[in-house]
């Protein structure tokens, strides 16, 4: 099964250097990139993803507002949280959304592909070991 992925960022250097750590993953598909809370609620609903990796702090809409919205759809997408504001408000936060939780943009690397590693496990069937940092 293959994961769609909607990348939601405003730095665009930021959003190659994840889109490419993801193509490490055939199962993983990158469907649409949003530098924007608005664009990123009109790709959303267009492309239907089943995970959006989201920044805190755009122009516009928050990505707190995005995920707000995005939890009342009817199919919501899981949402984490890539940010360069990795404190613990912003972590609260994520939890009350329900969203997956927070990655530090500093440390996306390290923390992003043994989350994506095990979504693509679940979305396989299998069980996964919740991650240590992401919540």
């Amino acid at each position: 099964m293959t994961l769609k992925i909607l990348l939601v960022d405003d730095n665009k250097t930021f959003l190659a250097s994840v889109k490419n750590l993801l193509s490490m993953y055939s199962q993983a598909q990158v469907v649409g990139e949003a530098h924007d809370g608005v664009h990123a609620l009109e790709m959303g609903q267009r492309v239907a993803p089943d995970l959006v990796l989201l920044d805190i702090v755009m122009p516009g809409l928050s990505g707190l507002d995005v995920a707000r919205t995005m939890k009342t759809w009817p199919t919501p997408p899981k949402i984490l949280f890539l940010s360069l504001h990795d404190n613990i408000f912003y972590r609260a936060a994520a939890r009350e959304l329900g969203c997956l939780g927070l990655v530090g943009k500093s440390n996306f690397v390290v923390e992003l592909l043994p989350l994506i590693a095990g979504l693509l496990g679940e979305a396989n069937g299998e069980t996964s070991t919740p991650i240590g940092h992401a919540s």
